[in-house]
């Protein structure tokens, strides 16, 4: 598959990338890819929530009437849970929501997502680019000049970049990350990846040579 390579104002330059078929135009792995995103999101939780237990609400310990007859239930505790106030009954406890998947499982929901982008013919490749200073203006005049403004945009670097990182991170829609850091569900979140020239070989290096 091959693309055409266009510079920051929209325009083609005349030089072509041509996307390797064992990562864009593979049959994508709808399996993988789930639970790739399920590990990613799993990862993102902070784990810390936490509710009181009986022991560990304050209040009396004295049972609060005879065992028979009032009339009414047997009651043991004012920190029990059915009484306001009380604990909290089976409440969430901190805990590790990650979990571990094989490497070449990750590597194949990669591929499988971008051969999704490769089929919907929602993949760019922009020339390779600097810029002096972080500036949201800049960065702005870039996706007006791919027509990407108003589209989800994820920017795909060979390397990090702090002034195209910042210059990019106060736009809700956009996002820019290095080639290395590349993950299944960013890839997915946005409308239009946008590759610049020389991170298709990083990529490449990453889901086949690696």
């Amino acid at each position: 598959m091959e693309l055409a390579v266009l510079n920051t104002s929209g325009s083609a330059t005349g030089r072509k990338v041509t996307l390797n078929d064992n990562i864009f135009g593979i049959d994508p792995n709808d399996h993988a890819i789930y639970l790739d995103v399920k590990q990613y999101l799993a990862n993102q939780r902070q784990g810390t929530h936490s509710a009181k237990e009986k022991s560990q609400v304050s209040g009396s310990t004295k049972k609060l009437h005879r065992q028979k007859g009032t009339g009414g239930s047997r009651k043991g505790s004012i920190k029990t849970g059915t009484f306001v106030g009380g604990a909290r009954i089976h409440g969430p406890r901190p805990r590790d929501y990650s979990f571990k998947l094989n490497k070449k499982l990750k590597q194949l929901a990669r591929k499988s997502a971008l051969a999704y982008k490769a089929k919907e013919n929602n993949i760019q490749v922009l020339e390779v680019f600097t810029m002096d200073d972080p500036k949201t203006k800049n960065y702005i005049n870039i996706l007006n000049g791919l027509n990407l403004l108003n589209n989800k945009t994820l920017l795909v670097l060979a390397d990090y970049n702090e002034n195209i990182y910042k210059s990019g991170r106060n736009l809700p829609k956009a996002k820019v990350m290095a080639a290395k850091d590349l993950n299944t569900y960013d890839i997915l979140h946005a409308d239009k990846v946008i590759f610049v020239e020389n991170s298709v070989e990083v990529i490449e290096n990453i889901l086949i040579k690696a």
